[in-house]
């Protein structure tokens, strides 16, 4: 059973493409099955909070697969990484100043006809961003028909339109 093992999966770094086939197959399931740990809001948004474990999550998974490290120990790393977010993003829900520590928060960078140039500043936009978020979201040429725009903590611009 060993010998079928190894033919299959290698051993080492020295590995064949029967061996990073079969590495990257059985990979596949258990990523998915590590991201479903991890929870469906790490690829439905945007934030840095959630991006750095679609990042992290491919970097540690892919060793597995190339022979870099061993197979077993990396999996496992990929699932501390996977809980690790999945713990912060609960605690988050519970916590609004670690909620905004990780994921950010959102900022009001024009209202009522007065652009916020402090926010534009921290949120790192400019008057052609925000404008560009107005024909974007809202399709509007300029900002007499808007009520307010904000800069998501996923990084998108929000447009309200005036009633």
């Amino acid at each position: 059973m060993q010998d079928i093992i190894v033919l299959l999966f290698g051993e080492g770094k020295e590995l064949n493409g029967l061996q990073m086939g079969s590495r990257a197959f059985v990979m596949f399931f258990i990523t998915l099955l590590i991201i479903r740990i991890s929870g469906m809001r790490s690829f439905g948004s945007k934030s840095a909070f959630d991006s750095i474990i679609v990042i992290m999550l491919g970097a540690v998974l892919s060793r597995a697969i190339a022979g870099a490290s061993p197979f077993f120990p990396t999996v496992v790393a990929g699932l501390v990484l996977a809980l690790v977010h999945r713990l912060l993003a609960i605690a988050s829900m519970y916590s609004e100043t670690l909620s905004h520590l990780l994921k950010s928060k959102e900022l009001s960078v024009f209202k009522n006809g007065t652009i916020h140039r402090q926010n534009m500043k921290k949120a790192c936009i400019t008057k052609g961003d925000m404008i560009e978020g107005v024909r974007l979201q809202a399709n509007l040429a300029d900002l007499d028909e808007v009520q307010e725009i904000v800069m998501e903590r996923t990084g998108e611009i929000s447009v309200i339109k005036k009633k």
